[in-house]
């Protein structure tokens, strides 16, 4: 038998139907072909992959209810049509049946955890929803610790997590669009948004960039992310992605699009600006007060990370005269057994902490912690005992390394730690000129970034007063009574005037 396509459609022959799926799919064992005979003895077939599927729901609900109906009714067996509708609408006591026509939607079903039925003299089949397999429920977010706020977090379902999302926006006007992108993995992709709220522009060009992707697998949603954002060649992200569905939900009351994919308990949330990275969930849980001193403390921990050991850098090799004398005393007495130069001693304790952070994240949980502190401990005490690396050189980077724990997205912490390294050469050839002028750059790039058409500096570049508000301070919620006007063009308001 020639190899047929997945293009082409069913044919009439159960028979021919079962072969053409072995050769498709290679007689995999987990696929179950259960034939048997159906009213006025008709043979049939129940088609479904082990381990995806709810075995007493398809005893129960396909495979009972047809035979007693071939045994009740011995004449049902009219013609392929009539008896076809027969079974699917009064037989098959399931909710969600449709039919199948082509070989690839066929295929897709099963692997959905569906159920398939043939007839012989068929020319469809009867996609009846039996899907049931293992997975995690909803937990507490595991990457994002949460202080205040609801304690649950999105899992491997996209179904689940588009629930969770519902529960908390009960309003008609939370739409959800669909896309299956990947040719091997028919992965399920959704975008959720408030109609008359997110801007249509954002909606119509993030649905135009999925369409444009062409690819063979999306195992998670930052294949997604990589595809679809608008500069490639940057270390500062332009999606948020988060696991929890308070900060999805709340995103999308602003006007921002949710992108969900099956797989993952990662949600990517768009456009965004610089200054929403610094923000976390449990600002609006608290006094506003204690939020606004938190993002400051964000912020300065952020430019802590990125300049600390590029200007330790340039004031010892470069601008003594900057440090008081007493302590300048101190460091070039630590500095005298040193045989390595600052440049050198900073890159090898950055590369060297570098390494114990990954350490740290890739050994098993129960002792990866451990030898993260204690190897750092061990190592920083031993080198400077050694004399390779002065004391001072320990504090500082240790300090760098605290202030990048304090920002909310790792992915931006990622980016301060590699900038960290450009500005070191260039503390460590120009001094301070030379971080003046990575900053001077590194602003100008700030300013080229946009996140689906919006500014990445917004509001500080263009400058936007209204949105002030909610960027590095957060002002009360009385007066939070409208949403950032380049995310909601359509209902810019929030709150209602008495």
């Amino acid at each position: 038998m020639r190899r047929m396509s997945q293009s082409e459609l069913l044919s009439r022959s159960l028979q021919h139907n079962i072969e053409t799926l072995k050769s498709l799919t290679g007689n995999s064992s987990d696929i179950i072909i259960r034939t048997f005979q159906g009213a006025g003895g008709l043979p049939m077939a129940v088609i479904y992959i082990n381990g995806l599927t709810d075995s007493a729901m398809i005893n129960d609900n396909i495979m009972k209810p047809i035979m007693l109906s071939g045994r009740t009714n011995e004449n049902t067996a009219k013609a392929s049509v009539d008896h076809f509708r027969t079974v699917r609408d009064q037989v098959v006591s399931i909710c969600a049946a449709s039919e199948i026509l082509r070989w690839d939607a066929f295929i897709l079903t099963i692997h959905n955890g569906n159920t398939v039925i043939l007839g012989d003299g068929w020319n469809q089949g009867i996609s009846a929803s039996t899907a049931k397999w293992e997975q995690r429920s909803v937990e507490e977010p595991s990457s994002q610790t949460v202080i205040r706020g609801p304690k649950e977090g999105f899992t491997e379902n996209i179904g689940i997590n588009v629930a969770l999302l519902r529960r908390k926006i009960k309003s008609k006007n939370l739409w959800k669009i669909d896309r299956r992108i990947g040719t091997e993995t028919q992965t399920d992709v959704c975008i959720m948004y408030l109609k008359g709220t997110a801007n249509d522009d954002v909606v119509t060009e993030v649905l135009e960039r999925l369409d444009r992707i062409k690819t063979d697998s999306i195992l998670d949603s930052c294949y997604l992310e990589e595809f679809i954002q608008d500069k490639t060649f940057t270390p500062f992200p332009t999606i948020i992605n988060t696991e929890r569905p308070d900060s999805v939900a709340a995103s999308i009351l602003e006007g921002q699009v949710a992108l969900l994919v099956d797989g993952t308990p990662f949600a990517l949330i768009l456009p965004v600006t610089f200054f929403k990275f610094f923000s976390a969930s449990e600002d609006y849980y608290q006094r506003f007060d204690i939020s606004t001193f938190l993002r400051i403390l964000r912020l300065g921990s952020f430019a802590v990370s990125m300049l600390l050991p590029s200007l330790y850098l340039a004031i010892t090799t470069f601008h003594q005269e900057m440090v008081p004398t007493t302590l300048l005393i101190g460091l070039a007495a630590q500095r005298e057994g040193v045989p390595l130069p600052a440049f050198y001693e900073a890159l090898l304790m950055e590369v060297t902490f570098e390494i114990l952070r990954e350490a740290g994240v890739r050994m098993p949980r129960a002792i990866g912690s451990a030898i993260s502190i204690v190897g750092a401990l061990v190592l920083g005490q031993a080198a400077v005992d050694a004399g390779l690396v002065s004391a001072a050189m320990v504090i500082v980077v240790s300090f760098t390394a605290i202030s990048s724990f304090v920002i909310p997205a790792s992915n931006v912490a990622v980016a301060a730690r590699l900038i960290r390294f450009m500005l070191m050469m260039l503390a460590a050839t120009l001094g301070l000129f030379g971080i003046m002028s990575g900053i001077f750059f590194l602003l100008i790039h700030l300013s080229s970034i946009r996140s689906f058409g919006i500014p990445y500096l917004t509001p500080i570049s263009p400058f936007i007063p209204s949105n002030i508000k909610d960027t590095i301070v957060r002002v009360p919620w009385k007066l939070m009574n409208t949403r950032p006007r380049l995310f909601a063009k359509n209902n810019y308001r929030r709150q209602k005037r008495r």
